[in-house]
């Protein structure tokens, strides 16, 4: 076998090619958070991972399903610290379950549920020196950088005949 031909096969593998992209769109969304000073970039690069694992299609619909949630997530948060300002087992798992059947009255996916679970945990669960809405934008932003850069990514690779049978292949 060739040097050629090894570079080749190396480089017409899928996990290769998907995992270059999505190492680019990492690269991009915390360049991004970055640039935004966000306290917690790193949410930006979890958000993107998440993403890319879609086809491009998928993202868009599933990422404003994620977006939706995360919104959700962090009112809810606000609203729900305002009420239980101490929040212990108990009431936080209230708070899961009624953000669940909020997710349910306004139609969403549980993609949406989860991501907002998630929102509305690292609100209430870290400590945190800001106040809760403060929190709740801060993770919405990040997340929406991850997500935006996943997409972005995920457009640009969609060019690339290769990257449509990474995509059957992932689903």
């Amino acid at each position: 076998m060739t040097f050629n031909t090894i570079i080749r096969k190396i480089t017409d593998n899928m996990w290769v090619k998907h995992s270059f992209w999505t190492a680019v769109a990492v690269m991009l969304s915390l360049v991004s958070a970055n640039m935004l000073s966000l306290e917690e970039y790193y949410w930006a690069p979890i958000s993107t991972i998440i993403v890319m694992q879609s086809s491009l299609g998928q993202s868009w619909d599933v990422s404003k399903q994620r977006l939706i949630g995360t919104v959700i997530g962090a009112l809810f948060a606000g609203v729900f610290n305002f009420v239980f300002p101490d929040v212990n087992t108990l009431n936080f798992s209230l708070g899961i379950f009624l953000l669940g059947i909020i997710c349910y009255v306004f139609k969403l996916t549980l993609s949406a549920y989860r991501l907002g679970g998630v929102t509305f945990s690292i609100i209430l669960l870290m400590h945190h020196s800001e106040i809760a809405w403060r929190i709740g934008l801060d993770r919405f932003i990040e997340v929406a950088v991850g997500i935006c850069a996943a997409l972005i990514v995920s457009a640009v690779s969609a060019q690339c005949p290769v990257m449509k049978e990474i995509r059957k292949s992932i689903k």
